[in-house]
């Protein structure tokens, strides 16, 4: 790999990685700023933040920035998490400089207009009704909030419709004041780039800004304590949702917790998917998880089924994670492990992949990892690793479950705890 690394004075850390057979970028700057981010009364701010970025800065109307990146054939787009929010561009490679100019334009001169603001809030409250009528994105947001209740990782990203028709420009730019520093931010690029000219373009685009420092109470801790939200609707399926705490993304048990997931549901050949679903003919889909954040993560299974088949279907998915600490095989941990490097490896044909792990490697890290050391630490993991992590899994107590439709006979969640530790 030909990874880069440069630190301007006021803290921004720039990451490039020259791919030699490109001839495309993407190229981005990641804030470490989402949605656990916000006080509670800011709940959906940095994601309305995110949608304003593209509604018009001093230099260019919101036409003239699409315009801009499309009239070259590029691509522009933002997403936000409940750690950062990334603005990224891809784009050929005589035209780096202009994507990381738009980008910068956007992010350090917004102007916020009353009358766009208005508008955004309009496509945000549609944003919220669309994700409130798709079952199987909200029940993740109700298990969030019940694996982290009254906490700011708990929130839903997009905020309550009530919240977001509150939001105007003051509240905008008070979260960029509090949250868009140079510390928080990182550049990343990726394909046909010059390290050297990124580096000082980015001197001359973010050379000016001064760090800031985030209050200690935007820093709150996350705690997964558990619980749970059964929303009964007449829905064709129920949709069931269960998470245990797994480990952050700094521990060397993260790689465990990816295996066991794949292992447990990771694809067709997983156990959940050929016992409850091949087998049983209990679900269409079926899967499980492994994420991740700073101080927590998550191991999470979903499914969809019928009102008569979700108490089997729950009752089959915690017999199968108990019986993974029992009889986890080598053959299954050796197929996981397979499956996690041919993921890692296939996305690092893609420069907007690599851009974007770049970026959150160095905000992990502080640094590049390499590559076989990675592998080194996928390879490392084993059958008896699983099997006792399957074991932790089964033995905790802090379960959240979230269910949606018609849910009536599903089991409750002190029912879950008492059959994963009979």
């Amino acid at each position: 790999m030909s990874v880069q690394l440069h630190t301007l004075p006021n803290g921004l850390r720039i990451v490039t990685e020259r791919m030699p057979s490109l001839k495309s970028a993407s190229i981005g700057i990641w804030v470490l700023a989402g949605g656990r981010h916000e006080r509670a009364e800011q709940n959906g701010i940095a994601h309305f933040l995110e949608h304003m970025a593209f509604k018009g800065t001093a230099r260019r109307t919101a036409l003239q920035i699409a315009e801009a990146i499309e009239d070259v054939g590029g691509y522009i787009n933002a997403y936000t998490s409940r750690e950062m929010t990334a603005y990224y561009a891809r784009v050929l490679e005589e035209d780096v400089a202009l994507g990381l100019d738009v980008i910068a334009d956007i992010l350090l001169n917004p102007l916020f207009s009353p009358d766009e603001i208005e508008v955004e809030r309009g496509v945000i409250l549609q944003e919220i009704g669309q994700a409130l009528d798709t079952p199987d994105d909200i029940v993740f947001d109700w298990l969030q909030e019940a694996a982290y209740p009254d906490q700011p990782i708990g929130r839903t990203i997009l905020g309550p419709a009530e919240r977001v028709s509150g939001f105007g420009r003051t509240d905008l730019t008070r979260f960029v004041t509090e949250h868009y520093g140079p510390g928080q931010m990182v550049l990343s690029a990726a394909g046909a780039v010059d390290h050297d000219a990124i580096v000082r373009q980015a001197e001359a685009l973010f050379g000016h800004m001064v760090p800031v420092t985030r209050a200690p109470e935007l820093l709150q801790p996350a705690r997964f304590r558990g619980g749970e939200r059964r929303e009964i609707k007449p829905l064709e399926q129920v949709h069931f949702a269960l998470a245990l705490e797994g480990p952050d993304y700094r521990d060397p048990m993260i790689y465990t917790a990816q295996i066991y997931a794949t292992a447990l549901g990771g694809g067709m050949s997983s156990r959940l998917f050929q016992e409850v679903r091949e087998n049983r003919g209990l679900c269409y889909t079926i899967f499980a998880q492994a994420g991740a954040y700073a101080d927590t993560g998550m191991t999470t299974i979903y499914a969809g089924t019928s009102a008569g088949e979700i108490e089997g279907l729950a009752n089959l998915t915690i017999d199968e994670m108990k019986r993974a600490a029992d009889d986890m095989t080598e053959a299954e941990v050796a197929r996981a492990r397979a499956q996690m490097k041919a993921g890692l490896l296939m996305g690092l044909e893609s420069p907007s992949s690599r851009a974007e792990r770049l970026a959150r490697l160095l905000s992990i890290w502080e640094r590049i990892p390499a590559l076989d050391e990675v592998i080194d630490r996928i390879e490392s993991v084993t059958t008896a690793d699983v099997r006792d992590f399957a074991a932790r899994m089964a033995g905790q107590t802090g379960t959240a479950l979230a269910l949606y439709g018609p849910a009536k006979a599903a089991p409750t969640l002190e029912e879950i705890r008492a059959r994963l530790a009979a």
